[in-house]
């Protein structure tokens, strides 16, 4: 148990340092992704197929983004926290 937190402890750290880089790479996963599903559908024309792949991407990164700001948030009451906890013990 304590190897696999460590492992999400890993994980999360380098999200926390590479915010941009991640929401960029969920990015460019979804609209790719978007697009081999939008191509295995044959009664639509390739604009719309990639306006479709757009749109799925920006949702993602809308997501992504919250996120982002959610763990930068959480990030930084617990940082205040263990702030106020040094100072008040010494």
């Amino acid at each position: 148990m304590s190897e696999a937190k460590t492992q999400i402890e890993s994980i999360r750290k380098w999200v926390v340092e590479h915010k941009l880089r991640t929401v960029g790479c969920l990015w460019l996963s979804g609209i790719s992704g978007s697009i081999a599903y939008n191509w295995s559908r044959p009664n639509m024309k390739t604009s719309v197929k990639i306006i479709h792949a757009r749109l799925h991407a920006q949702a993602l990164t809308l997501g992504a983004l919250a996120g982002a700001a959610l763990v930068e948030y959480y990030d930084r009451n617990a940082g205040a926290k263990a702030s106020k906890e040094i100072l008040d013990n010494k």
